[in-house]
């Protein structure tokens, strides 16, 4: 039992057990977030606006690459089901980086929504947590609640699939 606790305790136990990979959780048991970020169109990005569809959300900063290679997929995965399911991207970048977060989404061709964080969230206090290691990827149920976080990491086509499927 004491070596099973220490398994755990470090980490272990993420094979074949179904267990969530390092990097990412499984929180369906956690309460719809209320969330309103700063959109650089007229899409909003807001736990109103996604409610009703699965949704996935990705924190970037434009300067990471990572960042970058998990906004390139979320664009492939929106080409063939964004009509079912929500998407976006929410800019950790500075406000009067702005600009620059409007050239990074028109030069990524993504589809949908980007907004901006403001400082609550980017200081790792808003209603995702701690953003600041990214990319942060969530998705969320059709009720708005967080069924799986990826942080830290790329979370590809096929994990993110995953965790959207039977949503």
């Amino acid at each position: 039992m004491a070596a099973l606790s220490l398994l755990l305790a470090c980490g272990g136990g993420a094979g074949p057990t179904g267990a969530a990979p390092v990097g990412a959780s499984t929180t369906a048991s956690m309460p719809a977030l209320p969330f309103e970020f700063d959109s650089l169109d007229d899409r909003p990005v807001s736990a109103e606006a996604t409610r009703g569809k699965p949704t996935v959300i990705t924190f970037v900063t434009t300067g990471s690459l990572p960042a970058q290679a998990q906004v390139d997929f979320l664009v492939a995965m929106a080409k063939h089901d964004g009509d079912h399911i929500n998407y976006a991207i929410v800019a950790l970048d500075p406000k009067d980086n702005r600009e620059l977060v409007e050239l990074y989404g028109k030069a990524l061709h993504v589809p949908f929504p980007v907004a901006m964080a403001d400082d609550t969230v980017r200081s790792g206090a808003g209603p995702f947590g701690d953003v600041t290691v990214v990319p942060v990827t969530v998705v969320l149920d059709r009720a708005g609640r967080v069924v799986t976080r990826v942080a830290g990491r790329v979370a590809k086509g096929e994990e993110l699939r995953a965790a959207l499927a039977g949503l």
